[in-house]
């Protein structure tokens, strides 16, 4: 009996451990399956707003000029239906064309096209070229014309007297302030939310060195990036790995939102970001500039953003609170409302 009674625990113990081991197992295969379904709805989701976004609604609009120079902190709190509707009043350019940063497409503007949209307003949202659903290889993209042509082309396809905002986000500032020189009398205001706003002669890649070491050095170093020509030749491309793109980009926003990105990130072309931009005062200058600073932001630090907005100075600047580096999904709201803010701004 001793025997037995001594032996009893040790199977006890046994078939405790086995069950404890299926148990992980199952859970593991629980939240793979959870997270597969997390992945399938927030790419269902960005296709579907995606589609909303290719909808060209006509407004009519006049020029407006900008002498706004106040800076706004904003948390992020809901929106008031009946307080967009007074500020819609308000607005005369209602327009609004959004511009995705690197890697990205027109996929990330989903809550920023929705909330616009409910308010009254037009906002379409593009793929730049080898980004998104656009199927060029982003290997061959070579140059900052080639990059923005989708922008360059919808400015030049509107109505005469036809005027739009846009709003570029992180390197998409580089290519609205191409946009500004090559169609100046189309844009009535641009707005650079964590954006790349450089000044005339900066390559858009010159704006993260100080934190990158010099782009030399990051281009010898970098395990991240493509070679479409081959080895021998320059890198063509760059594609951060999953746990580098958490971590700069999205460390304020939803595990979904995340998963969304985890699925639409692309490889970023290196060509049109290491290239110099040439802006004149009499074209990129003539248009009233903002921009909008995220202040949890671990891609361009607050401390860059601020030096950005210093050395090229614009008409307003706004700052949000508890935003990474992406507030279209870590905060939508405040980013919502300060779009409205610029847009209604006389």
């Amino acid at each position: 009996m001793g025997n037995k009674l001594i032996c009893m625990p040790k199977k006890g113990s046994r078939d405790i451990g086995s069950k404890s081991k299926r148990s992980g197992r199952l859970s593991q295969r629980k939240m793979a399956m959870e997270e597969e379904l997390l992945h399938r709805q927030a790419l269902s989701m960005a296709i579907q707003q995606q589609q909303l976004s290719q909808r060209f609604e006509g407004s009519m609009s006049r020029r407006i000029g900008s002498t706004s120079s106040r800076r706004r902190t904003m948390s992020d709190t809901f929106s008031n239906g009946k307080q967009d509707q007074d500020i819609l009043e308000n607005i005369k350019i209602k327009k609004i064309v959004l511009i995705h940063g690197e890697g990205f497409g027109a996929w990330c503007w989903y809550k920023t096209i929705s909330l616009l949209e409910e308010a009254g307003l037009f906002p379409t949202a593009l793929d730049l070229t080898g980004s998104g659903i656009d199927h060029t290889d982003p290997n061959s993209v070579s140059t900052l014309a080639e990059y923005s042509k989708p922008l360059i082309d919808y400015l030049r396809k509107l109505p005469e007297d036809e005027k739009v905002i846009l709003v570029g986000h992180s390197c998409g500032g580089a290519t609205i302030s191409y946009a500004l020189e090559c169609c100046p009398e189309k844009i009535s205001k641009a707005v650079y939310l964590s954006a790349t706003m450089v000044a005339d002669g900066q390559r858009p890649f010159d704006v993260f060195t100080e934190e990158l070491a010099s782009a030399e050095i990051f281009m010898q170093e970098s395990q991240s990036l493509k070679y479409g020509n081959g080895k021998d030749k320059s890198p063509t491309s760059l594609m951060l790995d999953k746990q580098q793109i958490r971590g700069l980009y999205f460390s304020q926003s939803s595990s979904k939102d995340v998963a969304l990105a985890m699925v639409s990130i692309r490889p970023i072309p290196l060509g049109p970001i290491m290239e110099k931009l040439s802006l004149s005062q009499e074209k990129y200058g003539s248009v009233p500039r903002y921009y909008i600073q995220t202040l949890e932001d671990h891609t361009l630090s607050p401390d860059i953003q601020e030096k950005l907005v210093r050395e090229n100075p614009p008409q307003g600047v706004f700052k949000i609170k508890g935003s990474d580096h992406c507030p279209f999904f870590s905060k939508p709201q405040s980013l919502h409302k300060i779009l409205l803010e610029i847009a209604q701004t006389p």
